[in-house]
């Protein structure tokens, strides 16, 4: 009897710790894109982290890229984005080769650079006056649709406080002052 009791609680153990479907995670985040929202969406897979020294912006050679699995995230995005009915309004990115190749897999021809989205990873100085150019951005944004962001994991972390994994997207209200996290999607 002691086995069988065991055994009949061990499935329900197991489900306690799996984390639930993406789909039941993030609807709300889904409703809130459709309803006009933000999301942040940490560039699709480039192998590696940072950039090589001699990084210079405009020269896609000199920077860390999306592999193939990384561009075909990208598309994803932007599939998963149109089948969940999310009208977007503008799309910006910053100007890192592998941020405006996300957004231009994901939105072909819609992309435009925006240097408030640039990573500050080699550059901590930077970030305040990045992180605050950007928010400036996202707490302006009114429509029409949803505002759609490619930048870089620093940036979402210092907005959000959030470490999202790459080709994730953070999605975010505008709360009076104040930015609001809705939740977390990741086609």
């Amino acid at each position: 009897m002691p086995g069988s009791l065991a055994r009949r609680r061990l499935p329900l153990a197991l489900c306690l710790l799996l984390p639930l479907p993406r789909a039941h995670a993030s609807e709300a985040a889904w409703e809130a894109l459709r309803q006009g929202g933000i999301v942040l969406f940490r560039h699709a897979y480039a192998p590696g982290g940072g950039d090589p020294a001699g990084m210079r912006l405009g020269e896609c050679a000199t920077q860390r890229n999306l592999d193939a699995e990384g561009r075909a995230q990208a598309i994803r995005i932007g599939e998963a984005i149109r089948a969940q009915g999310v009208a977007v309004g503008a799309v910006l990115a910053s100007q890192w080769c592998r941020t405006t190749e996300t957004a231009e897999l994901a939105f072909p021809g819609r992309s435009q650079p925006e240097p408030a989205f640039n990573s500050f990873f080699g550059d901590r100085a930077a970030g305040p006056a990045l992180t605050a150019a950007a928010r400036r951005i996202l707490l302006a944004w009114a429509g029409p649709g949803a505002l759609f962001v490619s930048t870089h994991q620093v940036n979402i972390a210092a907005l959000t406080g959030i470490v999202p994994a790459s080709g994730e997207g953070i999605v975010l209200s505008a709360d009076g002052r104040e930015l609001r996290v809705i939740g977390r999607i990741q086609p």
